[in-house]
């Protein structure tokens, strides 16, 4: 699924979640109990991991975090996360990389669909993003408000867009017609 336009976007999925406080939304068993979150963060940077796990931090979230981006896919296949998190530039592999390889290993049937958001750098990233397949994106620097809410959409089954210009509705004023006249 790609995003189409700027800001967030919700297309639906099979996924049943509830709306909490925290950013992703852990899902509910018939019986009304809560399984946590697992969130996947993929970066070399200190700082990014403390911003991301203040603003999405709970007590039903959990996080792992991979320092390299060739171990992403260990990951997810040892526990298939509610929401994978990458950093654009990560030492050894990057955003872009990662998310490719998780696409395509999607395909291949040996890794189940997993929403990614990926962190951009610059507006000009976003081509980037949209072409690995990743459902949402947001532009550095981060806040906890945008953070949250793209978490929500991504993991909730739709997509995520921020620097894409607008998409121009159907303007019927741009085709020429005929004045009216008096008779």
């Amino acid at each position: 699924m790609r995003c189409s336009r700027s800001g967030h976007h919700r297309r639906p999925r099979a996924r049943n979640r509830r709306l909490t406080r925290g950013a992703v939304r852990p899902s509910t068993t018939a019986t009304g109990s809560v399984h946590p979150v697992h969130v996947i963060l993929a970066t070399d940077a200190d700082w990014l991991v403390d911003e991301v796990v203040a603003a999405l931090g709970g007590p039903d979230t959990t996080f792992t975090h991979c320092r390299d981006g060739r171990a992403v896919a260990g990951v997810v296949k040892g526990r298939t996360p509610d929401l994978v998190i990458l950093d654009l530039q990560i030492g050894t592999m990057g955003g872009i990389a990662v998310t490719m390889d998780l696409r395509l290993d999607e395909s291949g049937g040996t890794l189940p669909h997993v929403p990614i958001l990926m962190l951009l750098d610059r507006e000009a990233d976003i081509h980037m993003a949209r072409r690995s397949g990743a459902d949402g994106w947001l532009i550095k620097p981060l806040d906890a408000l945008r953070l949250r809410r793209a978490s929500r959409a991504v993991a909730g089954g739709g997509c995520y867009a921020e620097g894409l210009p607008e998409v121009p509705a159907d303007d019927d004023a741009s085709t020429e017609t005929e004045p009216a006249t008096a008779l």
